[in-house]
């Protein structure tokens, strides 16, 4: 600590004391009396500019006089140091504590005081406009600001995280330091800069450098991103989806991608059987260079070109893709022999299809069950029951999903054939009764009844079925009805016969005679009933009294 020079009395006071803006500043003076008197006094000044001006005296631990800029503001301590608080930043000067003795001088010393106030934190702003790397001037890149610092505070400007240096022609960052009407300080800086291709992925950031309590301090903004004008070099063209080969019915998408900024403007065309390239820009989005093929098939393959106009210097780049379009078509299937089946023929069936790729041949029923594999399948002895709805399904094994498939039906002809009839049939006379005849044949037959009737049919596959609803009659009964079945290839008859359903003659003496024989024991009995009641029956009373008297003897 500085000492007084020439005095009686030794003044120790540190030579520097910092304070915040707005907190409370303690400058110590300190001194030491051989009688330890207590008509010592201090005496507070402070220096504006080369002038000293009286601040406070203190005298028994108390403030007697003020200076009117300070009032309120300062208090003693104990130890006699000199408090000033709510700290400004015009409070930054040098004070001088003068001990004395009445109007003797005794010693003095002075303190330095320092106060800060950190600055807010820096705030960048990104050039709106971005930057091209053709412009012959140095764009600007972006601009940084820090309020209300003490003392004035220092910006520097980082890319990447190295900081940059002016650089003639090439990098500046002028800055402006302005002083608030608060005494703080404002600190603005803006950096221009030339940019590369390479700078639409640099970060850049400014620090803000202030001075506390003898350090060095710097706090950072945050990073931003400036959008970087360069012209193109490369175009490319790509097929999407590019996972798995693209087949008939699929959706595509052609995109086109160049390197420049801003995008260009994107043209597409194709090229025709004629061998010239006619344009398709018209199923693309030019702004973003998509053209989008739905539902494609084998007329969409072929090339396709991509034209990249960049309009700052109206060069243009191109690129050409080939869309291959993998296919499946023409699937028909041959019959042999051709002309119509009879039960028990044999046919050969044969499964065709064009396409530049390897194909498997697979056959199945309505139910979509594999019946066969191969391009051919030999069907023998035939019926009416085998006669059915195929499908030859052509599969390319190296396009997952390319498939086509084509349906032959399988129909055997000829006369009906009755296959069930409800007879015979057992009824009563004038009993309401249902007849059943149900056949086969192809084509598809008619059924009728030889008698009268409410009639419903049915029909499944080849088989055709009749239920006839008529009331039993006795010619009924004799007659019996019969069904016929007829189609173009001939008719099939089948007679019901109709049986009574009477009891059996045998079965009927039986029951008459167990009927003859209950009222027989019924009438027996009854007599016996009759008798005992009028006493004609002596025995029974006398067997009563003689089983009496032997049971009292």
């Amino acid at each position: 600590m500085p000492k007084a020079a020439a005095s009686s009395l030794e003044v120790s006071m540190p030579a520097v004391v910092e304070a915040e803006a707005g907190g409370t500043a303690r400058i110590e003076c300190s001194f030491y009396t051989a009688e330890n008197g207590s008509s010592t006094s201090i005496t507070w000044f402070y220096m504006d500019r080369s002038n000293r001006v009286r601040l406070c005296r203190i005298a028994g631990g108390e403030i007697l006089e003020e200076n009117v800029d300070y009032k309120g503001r300062l208090s003693a301590g104990e130890d006699r140091a000199l408090s000033i608080s709510r700290v400004t930043v015009q409070d930054a000067r040098t004070f001088v504590c003068q001990v004395g003795e009445g109007s003797h001088v005794l010693g003095e010393n002075q303190t330095r005081l320092h106060v800060y106030k950190v600055p807010e934190a820096p705030e960048i702003v990104a050039s709106s406009g971005g930057a091209s790397v053709r412009s012959s001037e140095i764009p600007e890149i972006a601009r940084c600001v820090s309020r209300n610092g003490f003392p004035p505070p220092n910006i520097t400007w980082h890319k990447n995280g190295e900081q940059l240096q002016p650089e003639e022609n090439t990098v500046k960052m002028p800055s402006t330091l302005t002083r608030e009407s608060s005494g703080l300080y404002t600190v603005s800086s803006t950096l221009f800069a030339h940019v590369t291709r390479q700078d639409r992925h640099s970060l850049y950031h400014c620090s803000v450098h202030y001075w506390l309590r003898g350090q060095r301090r710097t706090a950072e903004s945050r990073r931003v991103n400036i959008t970087v004008f360069y012209p193109m070099e490369h175009v490319k063209l790509q097929v999407l989806p590019s996972s798995a080969p693209v087949k008939e019915g699929d959706d595509v998408k052609l995109v086109c991608e160049a390197d420049g900024n801003p995008e260009p403007v994107f043209s597409f065309s194709k090229r025709g059987l004629d061998n010239v390239w006619h344009d398709v820009s018209s199923l693309a989005d030019t702004s973003s260079g998509v053209l989008s093929l739905h539902d494609v098939n084998k007329s969409s393959s072929g090339l396709y070109k991509c034209q990249a106009l960049d309009l700052d210097d109206m060069r243009q780049l191109e690129k050409v893709v080939e869309l291959v379009v993998n296919y499946i078509e023409g699937v028909c299937v041959k019959m042999e022999p051709s002309s119509p089946l009879r039960e028990g023929d044999s046919v050969r069936l044969s499964c065709n299809a064009h396409s530049p790729l390897s194909l498997d041949y697979q056959w199945k029923d309505e139910k979509d069950r594999m019946v066969a594999k191969g391009n051919q399948l030999f069907l023998s002895n035939l019926t009416f029951e085998t006669s059915r709805n195929l499908s030859c399904q052509v599969v390319a094994p190296s396009v997952p999903g390319l498939e086509q498939s084509k349906r032959v039906a399988v129909a055997v002809e000829g006369k009906p054939r009755i296959v069930s009839i409800s007879s015979p049939l057992y009824v009563r006379q004038d009993e309401v009764v249902n007849l059943t005849c149900k056949a086969i044949a192809f084509p598809r037959p008619s059924v009728h009844w030889s008698i009268n009737g409410t009639a419903h049919e049915y029909v499944e596959d080849q088989h055709v079925a009749s239920n006839l609803t008529v009331r039993v009659s006795h010619d009924l009964l004799r007659a019996g009805a019969m069904c016929r079945v007829s189609n173009a290839l001939g008719v099939s008859e089948e007679h019901i016969q109709l049986l009574d359903q009477k009891i059996p003659e045998s079965k009927g003496v039986i029951i008459v005679a167990i009927i003859v024989c209950i009222l027989v024991v019924a009438v027996l009995g009854s007599v016996i009933y009759f008798l005992h009641k009028k006493g004609k029956i002596p025995c029974g009373r006398a067997g009563k009294q003689d089983i009496a008297r032997n049971t009292s003897i």
